[in-house]
């Protein structure tokens, strides 16, 4: 029996199992309820979550960030004393009542009969408890209380068992269709003005952080309603937006025939940009199969793509047969311009967690701390334990917005997977890398940055990296619904691209993170990665240079801070070296539809600058470095949850040995 190279058996049993969660649990698949499983129906809607507490009635907290308003692709169903609403909006805040349907062109265009999906809010003002049912489910809601559903306009949906109509939020359209042709795979968007996507047959209707709808590939029909529509196409990072709008005509077949083109390749120049933190499935309101990461891949002409298996909040490893299938082979789709590999996370919400690229084989450990397991191994062991030859090891999304001070980065010890342990784990030479990029510190000035050249200051060699956390199982959920790559690491390969030429530049720090902008570097003709010996005093040539309409704002900057910035898109500085330092450089910019959230940031790792055989040891960066461990060793005694002493002993002493290590760089 010939079986599909996409689906093998082991993978197929498990896609069932996940399927059998979702109908089951819906979108949290049954995890144990910690905050961040709790929040994800909410999350669809990022700004209104990003107000909310996460207290215990989450629904009641939801309805109240809202202010009466309502999201684009959020309805509600209003319990008043008066009697019932339903409110929807589409471009503006509609509402009518039960019996009256929406006016023409307020509701979604429906082009064949078929239950269309609906996020609802039930919130009732009533001074009584009332019921609601959908489907026959019932969902008691408190006096003044809400509830999120997610129904069907066919579901039928009762209050107190009186039937409340659903269908008009959609009315009748005449249909069309829509050719889209690039000559190549791309991302596209169709939508239609009031904002409704459009999306190929069988196709996930998926929207990213800025609430685009998107899919991928190319030569593909779509039935559009018979309206004018706008199609945007784009293909990642290294190429430009590109939109037209059209009108067709009803049953008609309209070729549209749009390419982006290239902003720069890097490629071409033996620079190769990788995703380095991306799930196919963590829950999520689909199961997400291997052949939509394939398509994600092409589309966004991403070059590395490492899908990760790891856990939500309890045991159950998602994709970990997928991993157990592929470890350490070429995923299907792979050619040679493009690679897929099955990666894997290990994490400890305590400690922070990494993500791990070109493994050979599965892992024996993949996640401590969680549900009733003690904090232990010690994140140190377990690296020590994934650090395979060919295998790269990198933090993922350390640090959570602004970060100062090494109390900023302990904090109070709360379990959000901070990476705690990283301060130990690159002492003691266990990771290769730093995600500078990633969805959790999307500011102007990542704080994660900061800790970045606290820690290469301190003397460890460490790759600037980048992960989006992309969730191919999640089509609405602010940043990880967002396509794969919208945040890379280019690595500077030695000849043909390949897992391991790609891991290798990786381990000697040939990289850069960005969000969208090209960004070179080079001190007396070296790139990042490299070291240049000196015996002090020679004067050093620094050139900063970046592609990408984004760039607003370039920095050259050593380990004592910026040595010289400006405008534009290039920019030179000379050094003479005393002692020994770094050079990275770091461009930011404005809103542009390639960066997400309005933001665009790029950073790369150093340039080593070694005096009479001494690495970079800044004083105050070691000193920063000791605080931290001090506070880390306050939170493993406070916080850890540990069985015996040794267990304890085995974190401590792990402490004891980093902080040898950056005592004897003083």
């Amino acid at each position: 029996m010939n079986h599909d190279p996409m689906m093998p058996p082991q993978v197929e049993r498990a896609l069932r199992e996940y399927r059998a969660l979702l109908s089951a649990h819906g979108m949290t698949w049954g995890e144990p309820p910690l905050g961040y499983v709790r929040m994800m129906p909410f999350l669809r809607f990022p700004e209104e979550a990003d107000r909310m507490s996460a207290g215990p009635d989450l629904d009641a907290e939801f309805r109240d960030t809202l202010d009466g308003e309502l999201p684009r692709g959020l309805a509600a169903l209003r319990l008043a004393a008066g009697g019932h609403s339903l409110e929807h909006r589409l471009e503006h805040r509609l509402e009518h009542r039960l019996e009256h349907r929406l006016e023409h062109g307020q509701a979604r265009p429906l082009l064949s009969p078929g239950p269309v999906p609906v996020i609802l809010l039930v919130d009732s003002a009533l001074p009584h408890p009332v019921e609601v049912t959908a489907d026959g489910v019932p969902y008691g809601i408190a006096a003044g209380g809400a509830k999120l559903l997610d129904v069907t306009t066919a579901t039928v949906l009762t209050v107190d068992g009186e039937v409340v109509d659903l269908s008009g939020l959609t009315r009748p359209a005449p249909a069309a269709w829509l050719r889209l042709r690039a000559g190549f795979p791309c991302r596209w968007s169709v939508r239609s003005r009031d904002g409704q996507g459009w999306y190929p047959e069988g196709v996930p209707e998926r929207r990213d952080n800025d609430d685009m709808p998107f899919f991928h590939g190319d030569d593909i029909v779509l039935a559009v309603p018979a309206e004018p529509v706008t199609i945007r196409v784009t293909r990642g990072m290294e190429y430009d937006v590109v939109e037209t709008t059209v009108v067709p005509r009803t049953g008609e077949e309209t070729l549209v025939g749009i390419a982006p083109q290239r902003l720069y390749d890097a490629a071409a120049r033996g620079w190769y940009g990788a995703d380095l933190h991306v799930h196919m499935n963590w829950a999520g309101d689909l199961v997400a199969v291997p052949a939509e990461a394939a398509a994600a891949q092409l589309g966004e002409d991403l070059h590395v793509l490492n899908l990760v298996a790891g856990n939500v909040a309890g045991d159950r490893v998602y994709d970990r047969e997928a991993l157990q299938h592929w470890a350490g082979r070429d995923l299907p789709w792979s050619d040679a311009g493009h690679v897929a590999r099955m990666g894997v996370e290990y994490r400890n919400d305590l400690f922070g967690h990494v993500h791990v690229f070109g493994v050979a084989a599965p892992p024996a450990v993949y996640h401590t701390g969680f549900g009733a397991d003690a904090d232990w191994p010690p994140n140190a062991a377990v690296c020590g334990d994934l650090r395979e030859p060919r295998a790269v090891l990198g933090y993922a999304h350390p640090f959570h917005g602004p970060v100062a001070t090494p109390e900023d980065v302990v904090g109070g010890g709360t379990r959000n997977c901070t990476g705690r342990a990283l301060v130990v784990d690159a002492a003691l030479g266990l990771v290769d890398g730093v995600e500078v990029l990633h969805f959790s510190d999307l500011s102007p000035a990542p704080g994660t940055a900061e800790v970045y050249r606290r820690l290469v200051g301190a003397g460890n060699r460490l790759a600037a990296l980048a992960g989006t956390d992309t969730m191919l199982s999640f089509t609405r959920q602010d940043t990880v619904s967002s396509p794969p790559g919208w945040e890379r690491v280019y690595a500077r390969v030695d000849g043909p691209l390949s897992a391991e030429s790609f891991a290798e530049a990786v381990r000697r720090g040939r990289t850069f993170a960005t969000t969208g902008p090209w960004l070179e570097l080079t001190v007396n003709g070296l790139e990042p990665g490299a070291t240049l010996g000196l015996d002090g005093g020679e004067t050093v040539e620094i050139r900063a240079r970046a592609v990408g309409p984004e760039v607003e704002h370039l920095e050259i900057r050593t380990a004592a801070g910026v040595l010289a910035e400006g405008p534009g898109h290039e920019i030179t500085a000379s050094l003479r070296v005393a002692d020994a330092t770094y050079v990275v450089a770091v461009a930011r910019g404005g809103a542009h539809p390639r960066s997400p959230r309005g933001r665009a940031y790029a950073h790369t790792s150093p340039v080593y600058l070694d005096v009479r055989g001494r690495r970079v040891a800044r004083q105050e960066d070691l000193r920063w470095c000791l605080r931290w461990l001090d506070l880390l060793d306050e939170v493993v005694r406070a916080r850890a949850r540990l069985r015996t002493r040794a267990q304890l002993r085995d974190h401590l002493d792990l402490i004891e040995k980093a902080r040898a290590v950056y005592e004897s760089r003083l």
